[in-house]
C-alpha cells in the first residue's frame, strides 16, 4: 500500500482497494475469534496500512478492504488507534453483518430451506458436522455508502473479493442499482484485481516470457473505471510483469464458475466478454452486461475442528509404485484395528523417478501418508507417526523417514461447507465514525437464476480435427495456457490459446470427455460443466466436488486448485504440427 500511496505525485489513484480473505483463513480466522487465541481480523493488513497512512491522509487517497476477516471491529479500533498515535485526521467506516450463522440456524429449524451444499448436492441436515460459525458473502453498497458519508478508510470482514472496488466505483460515479451494466462491469474489474499481480502477470502460464519485463517486480494492477461503466486496466508505474490480453485472460478464468457472475448486487453475464489492446500495458475490458442478482447470497460454515497428520517417506529409482505398495501394507498391518478411528488414510506418491536421471533428487519421490479423525489422541505420536516409522528396518531398498516429524503431530482443520442465504436475512449495516449505524437493505429486484451453468459437452461449431493438418504428439501445454483455482470443493479449469484458428481446434479438441480422458486417474466420476467464451479464445470447465471438502480440509497437494490447470497442460495430445511451428509458450 505504501508503495501505491507514496508514488500518488507520478502515478496518481483515488481508491487503494484490497481483498484479504479466502476460503481457507474463513475457516481459521472464524476458529480463532471462536476460541479467543488471538485476534480474528488479518494483522498483514495492519503491517501494509500503517507506513502508507501519511501518504493516504496526504493525497487524500480512500480505502476499502475487507481485512476484518471475522473480527472487524477489532480492526477498526486498532486501525483507529493507529491513525490517532500518528497524529493524523481520518475518518474510519466498518461494515457488519455477514457473520449469519444466528439467522441460518433459525431458518433450517422452521425448515425454510434445505440450504443445499452448492459444490456437493449435500443438504446441511445430512452434514456430519456441527456448525460453529457462518460467514456471508456481502455487496459493496454498504463501502459505498460510508464513502459517501465522508469515511475515508472503509473495513469490512467477509464482503465478496471484487465488492470493494464495487463500492467504490459505485461512490465515485453515483450509480444507482438499476445501473446494472455499469456495476457488471465493476464487478469484473474488481474480479480482475482483486489478487495482487495475478492480471500483470503472477501465476500466469506465459510466465518465461516475463523474466526480462522484471518477474522479481511484478507491479499491480490499477483499474480505471469511467462513469459509463468502461473499464481499462494497467499497472503501477516502473513495476515488473505486464498487462496484456494474456494475463486479464489468465486472471478472468481464475475462479469463476459459467458465464454467469454472481454477486450480491448485480450479475454479470459473461458470454461476449472480450478484452481489447489500446497500448502497452493498456487493456480494455469488453462486453460485459449486467443482470440482476440473485435474492440469496453465498454463505461459508465453518464447523468443529477435526485433525490431520502427516508422514513422508523418501523413495528412489526403481520400481516406486511396488515400493510404495510394500511401505502402505506395512504401515496399515501396524496401525492395525486402530485404522478404524481415522475419518481418512490416504497414501500417495508424489513426483516420479526421471529417465536415466543424472542427479540423485531427479530420482527421489516421495511416499505422502495423510491421516484425519474426529480425536486429536488418535493421531498421538504412539497411534500415527510410530507405526509409519517402526517398519524402517523391514521395508523398501533404500527406505528413509522424513526426519521433520512436525507435520506428524496432530493439527486442526476444518471443514467447510458452501450454501446460500436469502440477502433478506442479512442485517447489512455500516459503522460510521460519529457512531451513527445505516442499515443497507438487499436488493429491491432479484432474480432468481437456474442452480446449474449453461453447460456444452461439446462445441456448437463441430470440425473433424484432421482439418487442422498434420500433427505430433506434444504437452497440451506447449501451445496452450491454462488456469485453474478452487471454490469451495469445485475446481475450475480454464483453457486459452494465441490465435483464431487455434481456437477452432481447441474447442473442437476440449469436449468434456476428452477432459475425463485428459483428468485420467484424477477424474472422480462427478459432474463437469463446459462453457466457451469466444471473445477470449477460451474453453472453461467446473469440475463439481473434485477438490476433497476444499482447502481447509483436503488431503489432497494442491488443496487451492491451481496446480490442476498445470497437470493438464503436461498431458500429452495430437498437436498440429503448423500451430507448433508459431513458437511454445
Amino acid at each position: 500500500m505504501e508503495l501505491l500511496a507514496s508514488n500518488h505525485g507520478n502515478d496518481p489513484i483515488d481508491v487503494l482497494v484490497g481483498d484479504w480473505m479466502s476460503e481457507a483463513n474463513m475457516t481459521a480466522r472464524a476458529n480463532v475469534k471462536l476460541s479467543g487465541q488471538m485476534e480474528a481480523y488479518e494483522p498483514t493488513f495492519l503491517e501494509a496500512l500503517e507506513p502508507a497512512l501519511p501518504h493516504i491522509a496526504k493525497h487524500g487517497i480512500k480505502v476499502a478492504v475487507n481485512a476484518g476477516a471475522s473480527g472487524t471491529e477489532k480492526l477498526h479500533n486498532m486501525v483507529k488507534e493507529m491513525i490517532a498515535l500518528k497524529g493524523l485526521k481520518l475518518s474510519v467506516a466498518w461494515i457488519s453483518g455477514d457473520e449469519v450463522l444466528p439467522q441460518l440456524l433459525a431458518a433450517q429449524g422452521r425448515g425454510e430451506s434445505s440450504f443445499e451444499n452448492i459444490c456437493t448436492g449435500q443438504r446441511l441436515d445430512d452434514w456430519q458436522f456441527e456448525p460453529i460459525y457462518a460467514q456471508a458473502y456481502l455487496g459493496g453498497l454498504g463501502i459505498a455508502k460510508a464513502l459517501a458519508k465522508g469515511a475515508d478508510i472503509v473495513l469490512c470482514g467477509r464482503v465478496s473479493d471484487a465488492s470493494p472496488l464495487i463500492g467504490a466505483a459505485c461512490w465515485w460515479h453515483k450509480w444507482q442499482q438499476s445501473d446494472l451494466d455499469k456495476l457488471a462491469n465493476a464487478f469484473v474489474a474488481g474480479h480482475l484485481s482483486e489478487c495482487s499481480s495475478y492480471s500483470t502477470g503472477g501465476n500466469y502460464t506465459g510466465f518465461k516470457d516475463l523474466e526480462s519485463l522484471g518477474w522479481e517486480t511484478i507491479g499491480y494492477p490499477i483499474v480505471e473505471i469511467a462513469e459509463s461503466g468502461e473499464v481499462v486496466i494497467t499497472k503501477n508505474k516502473g513495476s515488473g510483469g505486464e498487462v496484456s490480453i494474456n494475463t486479464l485472460t489468465s486472471q478472468f478464468l481464475y475462479e469463476i464458475q459459467g458465464p454467469w457472475y454472481f454477486n450480491s448486487d448485480v450479475t454479470a453475464v459473461l458470454d461476449n466478454v472480450s478484452f481489447e489492446y489500446i497500448s502497452k500495458d493498456r487493456i480494455a475490458l469488453c462486453g460485459v452486461h449486467g443482470a440482476l442478482p440473485p435474492p440469496t447470497t453465498k454463505v461459508g460454515i465453518t464447523a468443529t475442528p477435526i485433525y490431520q497428520a502427516e508422514m513422508h517417506w523418501f523413495m528412489t529409482g526403481l520400481d516406486i509404485s511396488a515400493k510404495a505398495r510394500m511401505m502402505e501394507q506395512l504401515i496399515r498391518t501396524q496401525l492395525g484395528a486402530h485404522v478404524r478411528n481415522f475419518t481418512r488414510l490416504v497414501f500417495q506418491i508424489i513426483g516420479s523417478c526421471a529417465e536415466n536421471p543424472t542427479t540423485q533428487n531427479e530420482a527421489t519421490t516421495v511416499l505422502r501418508v495423510v491421516a484425519q479423525a474426529r480425536m486429536a489422541e488418535d493421531l498421538a505420536p504412539a497411534k500415527f507417526v510410530r507405526p509409519c516409522i517402526d517398519p524402517v528396518m523391514c521395508a523398501y531398498p533404500g527406505a528413509t523417514p522424513d526426519l521433520d516429524l512436525r507435520q506428524a503431530f496432530p493439527k486442526q482443520v476444518f471443514e467447510y461447507y458452501v450454501t446460500l442465504l436469502p440477502q433478506s436475512a442479512i442485517k447489512h449495516r455500516v459503522h460510521l465514525a460519529s457512531g451513527e449505524v445505516i442499515e443497507i437493505p438487499p436488493p429491491p429486484d432479484s432474480k432468481t437464476w437456474p442452480k446449474t451453468q449453461p453447460t456444452q459437452d461439446i462445441t456448437m461449431t463441430s470440425e473433424d480435427l484432421r482439418k487442422f493438418g498434420v500433427s505430433v504428439r506434444a504437452p497440451l501445454g506447449t501451445i496452450v495456457h491454462a488456469r485453474s483455482g478452487d471454490k469451495g470443493s469445485d475446481c475450475n479449469v480454464g483453457f486459452w490459446v494465441r490465435h483464431q484458428d487455434e481456437y477452432a481446434w481447441l474447442q473442437n479438441l476440449l469436449s468434456t470427455d476428452f477432459l475425463k480422458q485428459l483428468l485420467a486417474e484424477e477424474y472422480n466420476g462427478k459432474r463437469i460443466e463446459r462453457c466457451e467464451f469466444p471473445g477470449l479464445k477460451a474453453v472453461h470447465f467446473v469440475l463439481k466436488d473434485h477438490l476433497d471438502r476444499g482447502v481447509s480440509c483436503t488431503t489432497s497437494v494442491d488443496f487451492l486448485g491451481k496446480n490442476c490447470a498445470e497437470f493438464l497442460r503436461a498431458r500429452v495430445v495430437n498437436v498440429p504440427t503448423r500451430f507448433l511451428a508459431r513458437g511454445r509458450i
